[in-house]
């Protein structure tokens, strides 16, 4: 039997961060992590191994080598059985026993209920290298170029902008009305599609995929609810994912109704000396505390380091406060990044906010390189102006402006002390600091506030 003092099942993100940092924090404690294939491959970058990364897929791997040079021991294994009592972990050829376990074992894909879902053809968005390599070299082999996308998430989005880059004619069809309903608003959602219809993604919204037709166990096309049908012999299925709980359940640990593991403010679960963290962990939005299925790789980490600091000792008065939910994307030549509530969930859950956006020129002058035009846009709470959401449209930077946004959501700051913030502007990287679009929007909102006890 081997001996380890942390144990930590699953070797994403989440297994990752939680024992490297269990390692760091702990060092006298011997550390290991079980994961299924040698090396990482990094999940969000997994839809650009179907162009931009194509043909040599490993340049998305992360080598076991880095973890073990952080004196992390990599398993290469399965752990079929966990007994919490005896606290020993079994797996195909030697059980190990620890004293601290981390679940980290991430998430599966949903499948829909429809007929045709087992037929050859038919993929999900996997997170193994084997899984990704099988998808290409099928693509490779078929002779049609249709490709049917079921779902209109950030995944669905992004493997319809690579597979157009290889000449596919590619369908993505969504039962909602607009793409990234969730995370955008709609004057979002609709430049998302303007982007979209420019690489030649053909966007059905308010669209089912009723049954996928199939001949001798292949794929033939897809039934919509419309009635029309698609010719096709490759579906990817990308309708989101779900906690991949199930170990950690048979061994005893609570889970909750939409099935991941309930953890506290620092990640423990049920259990004594068990923990969990990352997309098999259960999820509460920061600020309503209804449950969420917003699973994300800065999530999953941002729980690693407190289950990995937390392990022997509380380091924190409070740990995890809850999923923010920070997104970014790239479509087209255009970055879209959301974080927090969006005005569409303000109203739905009946929140007393207002909002201010603010259009501007991303350089200054705006006749210089990388020059392109920037909106954001602020929710904020009415009474108090404590910001709770925003969204950013624009180039590349927008992908950070919106981390500086989700700084100023968790730390509950308002537009009156966003107002008042110092920026560091330059012409060839920001906006001009005379209208500083993140500035601009606060102010627009200050407006509204002010007016409202006028």
């Amino acid at each position: 039997m081997k001996n380890i003092d942390v144990l930590v099942i699953g070797g994403g993100p989440a297994g990752i961060i939680s024992s490297s940092t269990a390692k760091a924090v702990n060092p006298e404690k011997s550390v290991g992590m079980v994961r299924e294939e040698p090396n990482f491959m990094i999940p969000c970058a997994i839809p650009y191994t179907f162009g931009t990364l194509l043909p040599d897929t490993e340049k998305d791997m992360i080598s076991s080598d880095v973890l073990r040079g952080a004196g992390v021991d990599v398993i290469v294994d399965k752990i079929e059985k966990v007994d919490l009592e005896e606290k020993i972990a079994y797996r195909k050829n030697e059980s190990i026993k620890f004293e601290k376990l981390v679940f980290a074992t991430g998430s599966l894909p949903n499948i829909p209920k429809i007929g045709g879902v087992d037929a050859e053809g038919v993929f999900e968005i996997e997170k193994y290298k084997r899984e990704v390599d099988k998808f290409n070299s099928y693509l490779n082999g078929v002779e049609s170029k249709n490709v049917v996308i079921v779902g209109s998430g950030f995944i669905g989005v992004e493997v319809a902008g690579e597979l157009v880059q290889t000449g596919r004619n590619v369908y993505l069809v969504g039962s909602s009305n607009r793409v990234l309903k969730p995370a955008f608003d709609a004057p979002f959602s609709e430049k998302i599609e303007e982007e979209l219809h420019k690489l030649n993604v053909n966007i059905m919204n308010s669209t089912r995929v009723e049954e996928i037709i199939t001949e001798d166990g292949k794929v033939k096309g897809v039934k919509l609810n419309s009635g029309e049908t698609i010719e096709t012999e490759t579906v990817i299925l990308s309708i989101g994912y779900h906690p991949n709980s199930e170990l950690a359940k048979a061994s005893g640990v609570r889970t909750g109704v939409k099935g991941g593991i309930w953890v506290d403010e620092y990640m423990r679960t049920s259990v004594e000396d068990v923990f969990a963290v990352g997309d098999c962990a259960e999820k509460k939005n920061f600020l309503t505390r209804d449950l969420s299925n917003v699973m994300l790789a800065s999530t999953a980490t941002a729980e690693a380091r407190i289950a990995g600091s937390s392990l022997y000792n509380l380091r924190y008065v409070k740990g995890f406060t809850g999923t923010v939910a920070t997104f970014s994307t790239v479509v087209g030549n255009l970055c879209f990044s959301s974080v927090g509530i969006t005005e569409s969930e303000a109203q739905k859950e009946k929140i007393d906010f207002v909002t201010g956006e603010f259009e501007i020129i991303n350089r200054h002058p705006a006749v210089l390189p990388g020059a392109t035009k920037q909106k954001i846009k602020l929710v904020a709470m009415k009474r108090t102006g404590a910001v709770i959401g925003g969204q950013v449209v624009g180039g590349v930077e927008s992908g950070e402006l919106v981390n500086l946004i989700g700084l100023m959501v968790e730390n509950k700051m308002t537009i009156y002390s966003i107002i008042n913030l110092q920026f560091a502007t330059h012409p060839l990287l920001t906006a001009s600091p005379l209208a500083y679009p993140v500035v601009k929007s606060a102010e627009m909102i200050a407006k509204k506030i002010d007016s409202c006890f006028i």
